[in-house]
């Protein structure tokens, strides 16, 4: 029952802050993200950042769904490649907008070891599904999705933050290393107590 509530929690915050972030297509950027709009005036940057790193949240639960991978690996394939291409587009946008951050270079820094590590555990899975090393590249597609999670966590520690009455350039400062670390050992953590899902045996691609 606890996993079935987990599961469902966390297609419920993926699918529902991949909305929040397609906010802009409606309402475009001055509109629907006008803190950004004010400081960050790189508009294609950012909607290529928003767009990319909105649909990884869509495709995640997709990818890690045990019974569309067993039963239409053709899917999960196509699924996988999706995510391939919008991590490189999200990371990299993600990259340039690091040197941006609202409230200056240690967030930034964050941000930017963030996309680094995004872009890094998605090569690293790619890599291994090439070579037929089904285990290592499903460790890998793991810590990719936790870095991918980021954006939630971010979305739940900024309101929260606020809401506790924390002033916004230091919380924010502090959220941008705490939206992706903790995610990070946690699943680091799982992956070394052997919590991985059964491996079936697949040709490469």
């Amino acid at each position: 029952m606890a996993a079935k509530i987990a599961r469902a929690l966390f297609w419920f915050l993926c699918l529902g802050v991949a909305l929040v972030g397609y906010r802009i297509l409606f309402l475009g950027m001055e509109a629907g993200f006008p803190d950004m709009h004010k400081h960050f005036g790189h508009a294609p940057i950012f909607w290529t950042h928003a767009v990319a790193a909105s649909a990884t949240l869509v495709l995640i639960p997709f990818q890690f769904w045990q019974g569309l991978r067993s039963r239409r690996r053709d899917i999960h394939r196509w699924i996988g490649r999706a995510y391939l291409v919008a991590v490189l587009a999200g990371g990299l946008s993600g990259l340039y907008m690091s040197f941006f951050a609202m409230t200056g270079p240690v967030a930034g820094a964050g941000f930017f070891l963030l996309a680094l590590g995004w872009l890094s555990t998605t090569w690293m899975a790619y890599a291994r599904i090439r070579t037929g090393e089904i285990a290592a590249h499903r460790r890998w597609m793991i810590r990719s999705a936790a870095l991918a999670f980021a954006a939630v966590t971010l979305r739940l520690y900024l309101p929260l933050s606020m809401v506790i009455g924390l002033p916004f350039e230091p919380s924010y400062t502090v959220i941008a290393w705490a939206c992706w670390i903790p995610n990070l050992i946690a699943v680091e953590l799982w992956l070394r107590r052997g919590q991985i899902l059964p491996v079936q045996a697949a040709p490469a691609g």
